[in-house]
């Protein structure tokens, strides 16, 4: 039974959708969430905390700013898409924005790596360039998995679990690797390694085979910017639209991120456990592992389940898990007689699988909300509007730390600090309500939604298809 999980029934899945839909589909996919957001994400978390403790010297409350901040690119996501989907760059929509967020990507990471004793507000625009990159990247396989979301509805979930499980298996390499990589080669050196996967991105824009847009002239733009507006404004009308969205909002930003001050704990208190860079990279590394069978649950499991039930069952699951935190700052954990190290691997373990279980039902939620020719701007919308939440909660956490005094040296207020960010995470179970109580296979949106685009504008261009680079120049 454990093998036909873990194995069989996985690979008879993924061999299901490629025969449903087409196999370049999954290269994007693999790039984009596996090598970019996955591995990228798992080396440039770890290298980015050593570089504002070590290099720039800050303290825990700044560097949980300043991660807020890097963040800013994905809540302007709906510019990327509004791009992707109304502007064409000679004549192509998709490949050009590859092209463009690879080569950002690569110069942001590669000034960091290569630049000494580089200041603080240029080291933080050029994380945030590097951000904007893959945010880009982002937005556009993202509308590609919106159409397909559109198209064939039963695999909605799938595709989403997809693209979950190709980012967890990626960033459990990357943070398996990171801790090595950064004791070995420096934060900056990590940095380096991280330029040349960006140009894996630039590689997809390069062999992304696309038909040209038959839409040129600037005044056509222009009414398909007008047209964009009307659109997202006719479906925020809908109440199974805009509530979702508020509770998006909401329980992002009431749960408060204090990570930077678990991890200067982590590896400055003498009253902690002090870890090692490796022993950093390698718990988080667990962390992966967690979402990872969070998809796998979720896509075995749970996801014919109603959105409302999975969110608030794990929000609950989420409360609960919170306090962990507690019991190893507390040292509870070693009255138990339990080590440091394995408490903390479980706690990551738990709260990322949690964390994706309760995050999997509303990106398939959102999927659904999209109308038919706006997919890339309105599901990036959709996503911003999370981050906007998510940045609200990493200041609202780096105020908090402030406020109670936690510094590189001083913890004696974490305790206090983990309980209040614990409690607010209740808030978010009285919200549940504002998800729709349907299940995934449902159809959310009147029908009119997805046949409000104009006749001319359904081309090729909107089936997009990868393919070798061999068979390209033949």
């Amino acid at each position: 039974m454990i093998l036909d999980l873990m194995f069989k029934r996985p690979m008879r899945w993924l061999r299901m959708l490629v025969e449903e839909l087409h196999w370049s589909f999954f290269f994007g996919v693999i790039v984009v969430y596996g090598v970019s957001q996955g591995l990228g994400k798992g080396l440039s978390k770890v290298s980015t905390q050593y570089y504002f403790k070590d290099e720039q010297m800050i303290q825990p409350s700044e560097a949980q700013v300043y991660v807020g901040l890097i963040q800013v690119p994905w809540i302007i996501k709906p510019v990327w898409g509004l791009l992707t989907d109304v502007v064409p760059v000679l004549g192509y929509r998709r490949r050009p924005y590859f092209i463009f967020a690879g080569v950002l990507s690569m110069v942001s990471m590669m000034v960091l790596s290569l630049h000494k004793n580089l200041q603080l507000g240029l080291a933080l625009s050029c994380l945030v360039a590097g951000s904007a990159g893959v945010a880009i990247a982002d937005v556009t396989i993202d509308a590609c998995v919106t159409q397909l979301s559109i198209s064939h509805p039963t695999l909605a979930a799938d595709m989403q679990s997809l693209c979950g499980m190709s980012s967890s298996i990626g960033s459990l390499v990357g943070f398996s690797l990171s801790g090595v990589l950064v004791h070995l080669f420096g934060s900056k050196g990590v940095y380096g390694l991280l330029g040349m996967t960006a140009g894996l991105i630039v590689v997809v824009g390069l062999i992304l085979k696309e038909s040209p847009s038959r839409s040129p002239g600037g005044k056509h733009v222009n009414e398909k910017f007008i047209d964009a507006g009307s659109a997202i404004w006719k479906t925020f009308q809908y109440g199974e639209v805009w509530r979702p969205c508020l509770f998006m909002l909401l329980s992002a930003a009431v749960s408060l991120h204090i990570h930077e001050g678990m991890f200067y704990w982590y590896t400055d208190s003498k009253d902690g456990p002090s870890f090692s860079k490796e022993a950093v990279g390698s718990i988080m590394s667990f962390g992966a592992i967690g979402s990872l069978v969070g998809i796998l649950l979720y896509q075995n499991f749970l996801k014919n389940f109603p959105f409302r039930n999975v969110v608030f069952w794990a929000l609950s699951l989420s409360v609960l898990s919170g306090f962990l935190d507690l019991i190893l700052v507390l040292r509870i954990n070693l009255k138990l007689g339990v080590p440091d190290y394995f408490f903390i691997v479980v706690d990551e373990f738990v709260s990322h699988m949690i964390s994706r279980i309760k995050w999997l039902p509303l990106l398939v939620l959102s999927s659904k909300l999209c109308p038919a020719g706006m997919e890339g701007t309105f599901f990036a919308l959709l996503m911003s509007i999370e981050h906007v939440g998510h940045l609200l909660s990493s200041w609202g956490g780096g105020v908090l730390l402030h406020a109670l005094k936690v510094t590189r040296t001083q913890f004696d207020n974490l305790w206090l600090v983990i309980v209040i960010r614990s409690l607010l995470r209740v808030i978010p179970i009285g919200l549940v309500f504002l998800i729709p109580n349907v299940d995934p296979s449902s159809t959310i949106l009147p029908a009119d939604m997805f046949m409000n685009r104009r006749s001319e504008d359904v081309v090729e261009t909107d089936k997009i298809e990868m393919t070798a680079l061999l068979t390209n120049e033949a």
